[in-house]
């Protein structure tokens, strides 16, 4: 399914408009919409040149900012120099295969922490399948809590080993 696209106008203020929303919004805002899936497009509100790709490099910059795991130095040192198409090109190229690379990889994390979860409460769900079908020689009457089949099935599993049953509590009478 293609992201939804958000149309927003900058004006000569700086000042950036989400037709959509019918709001100003600022360089957080559109971080916070391309995260969410949207697809944004920013064009001049008097010429409607586009641009989006000088917006969406501004919310790098500013990102950087605050934080120090920015763009390595050097690549942004190689970046100013690639002044022509083709190292432009082979860049690109790089930056796109290196993004690629790490989705993969973020994406093989996701399934293998999957199979962890899956593989932890693996036991838990062949407790419940002994307990709740089939192990029992007497049916589970629907009406029944669920403490109380706990109870009789744990009668059922001492008198299989031969030990002692336990005494149900009950209050005892005061005298």
């Amino acid at each position: 399914m293609k992201p939804s696209v958000v149309l927003i106008k900058k004006y000569g203020n700086r000042r950036l408009y989400d037709t959509a929303g019918s709001r100003y919004v600022n360089l957080d805002d559109l971080a916070a919409l391309v995260r969410a899936g949207k697809e944004v497009h920013v064009v001049d509100a008097k010429t409607g040149r586009d641009l989006t790709r000088v917006t969406l490099t501004q919310i790098i910059t500013e990102d950087a900012k605050d934080k120090p795991t920015g763009l390595p130095l050097e690549l942004l040192r190689q970046l100013i120099i690639a002044s022509d198409e083709v190292r432009q090109e082979f860049l690109m190229w790089y930056l796109k295969s290196a993004f690629d690379t790490y989705e993969k990889l973020q994406d093989a994390v996701q399934n293998r922490l999957s199979e962890v979860q899956s593989a932890i409460l693996s036991p838990v769900d062949i407790m419940k399948r002994f307990l709740g079908t089939g192990a029992s020689s007497t049916p589970r009457r629907a009406d029944e809590s669920e403490v109380e089949t706990l109870r009789k099935r744990v009668v059922e599993l001492e008198a299989r080993l031969g030990k002692p049953t336990r005494r149900q509590h009950r209050p005892r009478a005061r005298r």
